[in-house]
């Protein structure tokens, strides 16, 4: 890496700002495009400053922007996206525009700009809920949430630009991703939300029964699979892989464990609410690909990474939250 000009669109994000932390010593170049809609500047704040970084503010909906950002560039990791599920429901158009036409930005600057690598983040949400456990690469794409559909259409979009143009393109298709620096709002923050109220004694509120199965891969585990795809992408050029577990959690067992990380266990007991549209009921990765092509395997446990979590929070390191984002 120490000789590659790393672009990461959406590198202020959650999954974002822990990649260019990785790569800002090892890289010869880290690009940050992000226009901070989801994305936070305190989460590349310790970064600002570093000779190997530099920050293009804009959007990946803008063209002008992502040419200008895809300049001298070897290697794509495009993580930008609207990636609010609930949001989407309400703004299905705005959603489809970032996440596939601002992919198809993405691609089309890649392309001439003949960058080595495209690495897309797709999303587990592609397939829906599981038809059959654990999901492999080969289950079909039934999205449920204009979110999840919009993700499968740039994942279909990044297949098709390999299979045309030959674009080298590597698709991950990640699961549950969390950690710190997690996303605050959406279905997709069940953890810190849970976390948000454990704090103040408050008990996690669910939707539905809680039997909803999620797999949760801490986010230094996702880190480490992308830093394999980029060691030895030949091997998935072409193809989708799956980031995850292969562990299946509910979500009443997520909340029971962090009430017991945060020893609440006498004191407080999950609320049920009503049920989501648009919810995935059963998400459970099959890794073998990921293992086979790239020797990964999930180093953190669901235990350890939610300590891991938990222990961030605890110490303050994170922005206060609006008092209507429980």
């Amino acid at each position: 890496m120490r000789d590659k000009t790393v672009l990461i669109t959406g590198g202020a994000g959650f999954i974002g700002s822990h990649l260019a932390c990785k790569y800002i010593t090892e890289a010869k170049t880290v690009k940050i495009l992000d226009d901070f809609s989801n994305g936070s500047v305190n989460n590349i704040r310790n970064l600002l400053t570093h000779r190997n970084m530099k920050l293009v503010r804009g959007d990946v909906q803008d063209k002008g922007t992502v040419d200008r950002a895809m300049e001298n560039v070897d290697i794509v990791l495009h993580l930008a996206a609207q990636v609010h599920v609930d949001k989407s429901i309400m703004l299905p158009r705005s959603t489809f525009e970032v996440n596939t036409l601002g992919t198809l930005n993405v691609l089309d600057a890649a392309l001439e700009k003949d960058v080595e690598l495209v690495v897309y983040a797709s999303s587990s949400e592609a397939y829906g809920s599981a038809q059959y456990v654990p999901i492999d690469e080969k289950h079909p794409l039934n999205p449920a949430s204009p979110y999840a559909a919009s993700k499968a259409a740039a994942d279909r979009l990044c297949f098709s630009y390999h299979n045309t143009y030959r674009l080298p393109i590597v698709i991950v298709r990640s699961f549950n991703t969390y950690g710190p620096r997690q996303a605050r709002i959406g279905y997709t923050a069940v953890i810190p939300r849970f976390i948000r109220r454990l704090l103040r004694g408050l008990p996690p509120i669910i939707y539905g029964d809680g039997t909803q199965t999620r797999d949760l891969m801490y986010v230094e585990d996702t880190v480490r699979a992308y830093d394999l795809v980029l060691s030895s992408y030949k091997k998935l050029v072409g193809k989708a892989v799956n980031f995850g577990t292969g562990r299946e959690t509910t979500v009443l067992d997520l909340a029971n464990m962090l009430i017991s990380i945060f020893r609440l266990g006498d004191t407080v007991k999950p609320i049920h609410i009503a049920p989501r549209p648009g919810e995935v009921e059963r998400l459970c990765a099959d890794i073998t690909l990921a293992r086979e092509a790239l020797g990964f395997k999930p180093m953190y446990s669901t235990t350890q990474g939610l300590e891991e979590t938990a222990r961030w929070y605890k110490e303050g390191r994170y922005e206060e939250w609006s008092p209507d984002e429980d």
